[in-house]
Parts: structure tokens; C-alpha cells; sequence
């Protein structure tokens, strides 16, 4: 297939979801306290033993959590209850056609997290890797589907990365901004070995990592609160970029990959110049680190970045002014479909916005051929 353009971070949300996807693969002793789709007064819901999640199948209007925004496929005049678009392969396909892109790289919910018991939770992310596998076969040159990986446990991540190249994923989805246990801890080392033994590119997505956001009850659409939420979530990656390179994994693993997905890249090469000064004065301070343990790098975490890190945007005139800090092949554009933040259905317009003043080759380079050799299309 000839690829033009390649959305790098789009999405399957808990509301497209078949309703017996849960039920019918986690093992039989686990169906009674998995998630199911059940109908209340207000719709039909998703719930997990006593908590009640989000509702089922898309409904219109706008979604308060998204601060009065509207889905893109509501946008989009396509949105009907009860059809689930991003999951059926030909109506997401019909959908990626309208919008001019090639393939779609498609980051998994994050509510299953909100299962306490760690077991169950396992069990569940293991199911949706396994539907998403085969959502994926049905049209895999244009459906790169990202699989959920815990954040919970360092054993539990590894098992789970190499279960996702058992199956055929592509890569993996990480909230490391919601880790309890810092990245920059030893205990991680698994994880990161097996991420670079397997190759499977580790998508640091947001979710979590809002420290004054409140999320639930009455003050959570309050203006201040929402515009917290909406306007600073992409910035939450400080922290687990400045943990995975100053704890040495990117050096101890030259083949482990990390996407900051959704981030934007505006604020990345600030981020990098800062990191760069820090790690010169940790060289000036070298009897220090000598009783210290050591410093676990040998080179500038900018280096690193262009070596084993990418980050995906929608639309950010800041970041693309600044490609010569960022590198133009560790750039992703994508469309975020069908978030309320999605450019879809007008990408084509939102790209030659964001694109007026970036050289072809640079062009190309971001909007197909960095997500296309990544993910091995």
C-alpha cells in the first residue's frame, strides 16, 4: 500500500466498544465481575460491580467532561446511537477515507484502570488486547492498534508488551503520568527490557499527571477547573521524559522506543535545553556522583531523544517552528479521531494551516514516513 498521510494518535474509546467484549473473552470465572453494558434510566452504561463508567454507544450533545466540546463525530454529522463507527472496520475506514488519511495508530480507554482488584484488571487488559488484535486483522495496513499495557506492576508490563508481539500489536499504551511508582525507580528495568527485546514502540499517552483538576462532582465543570483540564493535559510528560532518560533506560536499552503521544511539541525543546543544562552541571559535580552511584549517561538527553523518542500533535505552529531543536524524524502528526480535540473531519485543512512554512521533505517526513517505518508499514 502507498502511505501519504498517517494519523499517529487516534483513538477507541469505552463507548465504541462492543458491549460483550468483556463477557465473552475473560475467563468464566471472572464474567460476573467484569465490565458488562447495562441498561439504566439514563441510557445504556457501562458497569463494573458496583461502579457505573461511562455510557455505551455515543450519545449527542455535548459531553461535560469534554467542556461543552462536541465529538468529532458528532461534528462530523455521522454520530447515531447504538453504532459503534470506530469499531466497525468499514464504517472507520469510510471515516478515515473522508479525512484524506492512510493508516491510524489507535490508543486504547483508560477506564479500565478504575478496577481495583489487580487480578481482574490484568484479566481485562489481556481481553482487550486480544479483541484489538483481531479488530486490527481486519484491515491491518491501515489499523495499528496500540495495546493496553499495566501501569501498576513492572513484572505484569513486561508479560504484557511481550503478549502484545505474540499477537500481532504493533505497539503499546502507557500512562505514565499515572504511575505510582516513579519510572525512574530500578524496579522498572523489566519493563524496559522488554520493551527493547520485543521492539514494541512504548506509547507514553496522556491521562492522570493533573495535579489541581478535579474530575468528578459538582465543581468539575467549572470553568477554571475544565479550562485546567483541557489546556494543560498535554503537558504532563515532563516527568516521565526526564525519568526515563536520566534513570539510564534509553542508555542501557539503545532499542527501547517511547512515544509522548498526544503531548503536542511546542514545550519539547524547552524541555530538552533544560534537561541539556542539567545534565552538564551533573557532569560539573563529578566527585559527587562518583559516591553517588554514578551518573547512568553518556551523553546529552537530547541525543537520546533523537535517538529513541517521538511525540505526536494535532496542531501546534510553535513546535513546528522549532523542528531544527526537535528533529523533523521524531515528529508525528495525527488527527486525534474522534476526540472533541480531532481536526477530523477537516485535517486536510488543519494541515496546511499548521504546514504553510515546512520544507516538503520535512512535511512528508511527519505527516507519513516517521509513523510508517515505527510501526513497521
Amino acid at each position: 500500500m502507498e502511505y501519504r498521510i498517517i494519523s499517529a494518535d487516534d483513538h477507541i474509546d469505552l463507548q465504541w466498544l462492543p458491549k460483550d467484549l468483556w463477557q465473552t473473552r475473560v475467563p468464566a470465572r471472572w464474567r460476573e465481575r467484569a465490565p458488562k453494558v447495562v441498561d439504566t434510566p439514563d441510557g445504556p452504561y457501562w458497569v463494573c460491580g458496583s461502579d457505573r463508567w461511562d455510557p455505551w454507544g455515543g450519545r449527542k450533545g455535548a459531553a461535560g467532561a469534554q467542556g461543552g466540546r462536541r465529538t468529532a463525530i458528532e461534528r462530523g454529522g455521522v454520530l447515531e446511537p447504538g453504532v459503534l463507527r470506530p469499531t466497525t472496520t468499514e464504517l472507520r475506514l469510510a471515516d478515515m477515507d473522508r479525512d484524506g488519511i492512510d493508516a491510524t495508530v489507535m490508543y486504547g480507554p483508560i477506564v479500565p484502570l478504575l478496577i481495583s482488584d489487580p487480578e481482574l484488571r490484568k484479566v481485562c487488559y489481556r481481553a482487550y488486547n486480544d479483541w484489538l488484535a483481531q479488530f486490527c486483522a481486519t484491515a491491518p495496513e491501515r489499523l495499528v492498534g496500540v495495546g493496553l499495557i499495566p501501569i501498576d506492576d513492572p513484572t505484569s508490563a513486561a508479560e504484557e508488551v511481550r503478549n502484545l508481539q505474540k499477537i500481532g500489536l504493533r505497539t503499546g499504551m502507557f500512562l505514565a503520568a499515572r504511575v505510582e511508582l516513579p519510572l525512574w525507580d530500578d524496579a522498572w528495568e523489566p519493563f524496559w527490557e522488554a520493551a527493547a527485546e520485543t521492539g514494541i514502540p512504548i506509547g507514553f499517552h496522556l491521562g492522570g499527571g493533573l495535579r489541581t483538576v478535579t474530575f468528578s462532582g459538582p465543581k468539575a465543570t467549572n470553568a477554571g477547573n475544565m479550562g485546567v483540564r483541557v489546556s494543560c493535559s498535554t503537558l504532563q510528560m515532563d516527568e516521565p521524559l526526564a525519568a526515563v532518560i536520566f534513570s539510564g533506560a534509553l542508555e542501557r536499552h539503545p532499542s527501547l522506543r517511547v512515544v509522548l503521544a498526544e503531548t503536542g511539541i511546542g514545550w519539547l525543546p524547552y524541555m530538552l535545553e533544560r534537561m541539556d543544562d542539567t545534565y552538564r552541571k551533573f557532569l560539573d559535580a563529578e566527585d559527587y556522583w562518583r559516591t553517588h552511584g554514578g551518573l547512568a549517561l553518556t551523553m546529552s538527553p537530547t541525543s537520546y531523544c533523537r535517538r529513541q523518542v517521538w511525540a505526536t500533535f494535532q496542531t501546534d505552529h510553535a513546535g513546528l517552528r522549532m523542528l531544527d531543536a526537535l528533529g523533523d524524524d521524531r515528529v508525528m502528526w495525527a488527527s486525534d479521531y474522534p476526540h472533541a480535540d480531532a481536526t477530523w473531519p477537516e485535517s486536510q485543512k488543519a494541515i496546511d494551516d499548521n504546514f504553510k512554512n515546512v520544507p516538503h521533505g520535512s512535511r512528508r517526513r511527519i505527516l507519513c514516513d516517521n509513523a510508517r517505518q515505527l510501526y513497521g508499514l
